[in-house]
Parts: C-alpha cells; sequence; structure tokens
C-alpha cells in the first residue's frame, strides 16, 4: 500500500522543473491537498527585486484560492536539493490565512529518508489572525 505522501511529494517535486530560479537556482515546488482531495501545484518565480519574488507554497495555494477552494488538509513542500525545505515565515503567514493549525506540512528529505511532517501550529505558533487585528 502507497502513503498519500508520497502522490503529494511527487507532484511538489514534478512542478519544479517550471520554476523560474535564474538567481539562486534554488528549485522549490509545492503541492496543496484541498478537503475535497483535489491537489493544486506551484514553484517558486524569482525577479531581480528579490521582493517581488514569489514562493511555491504561496503559488500553489493562490491557484486552489483562485479555483473556490477554503479548506485544506496537507501540503508538501519540495527542493531540488531534498534538503527538508519547510515554508518560510511569509508562507507559513499565507497558509494561515487559509489553513488551520492542523494542516499537515511534508517536507522532502530525499528519496531514501522519509519527509519529516510537522503541523501548520508547530510551524506558526501564535500566528497573526483576524482576531488579533480586531
Amino acid at each position: 500500500m502507497t502513503d498519500p505522501n508520497d502522490d503529494l511529494l511527487e507532484a511538489a517535486r514534478e512542478i519544479q522543473s517550471a520554476a523560474h530560479v535564474p538567481y539562486s537556482e534554488y528549485r522549490v515546488g509545492a503541492a496543496i491537498e484541498t478537503e475535497s482531495g483535489e491537489v493544486f501545484v506551484g514553484c517558486n518565480i524569482e525577479n531581480a527585486n528579490f521582493s517581488n519574488s514569489l514562493h511555491a507554497e504561496e503559488v500553489a495555494i493562490a491557484e486552489a484560492v483562485k479555483n473556490g477552494h477554503r479548506e485544506f488538509v496537507r501540503i508538501a513542500v519540495s527542493s531540488g536539493r531534498r534538503d527538508g525545505v519547510t515554508p518560510c515565515g511569509m508562507c507559513r503567514q499565507t497558509l494561515s490565512e487559509f489553513c488551520k493549525p492542523d494542516l499537515e506540512v511534508i517536507c522532502d528529505e530525499g528519496e531514501s529518508e522519509e519527509p519529516s511532517v510537522y503541523t501548520l501550529g508547530e510551524l506558526l505558533p501564535d500566528t497573526i489572525s483576524q482576531e488579533t487585528l480586531e
């Protein structure tokens, strides 16, 4: 029996080929699964003005939200280096806008290693939310 995380990680790995990374050469792919089981992918897109670069997780969740999804269960993140990359702080905050603290975050450690799995709440406790802004 295959692990359902394998398919999500594979989707994150495959989308890396579409990344635009002329500056860092650090390809990242992300695949986010909606509560209904649909998967949306994203890759990083760099810009010479680094602050305008888009991260893979942002691109994936934007695609899902654009298609009407607002509830998610898992996201897989993979870099070309298979180094266990986790979403950065900015991506964690973006994810927290749409995802519950129990969202599974699956981080690629490579073909021969089991992925690291966290919850969004572990990676970003005490997030900024609509409630904290009121």
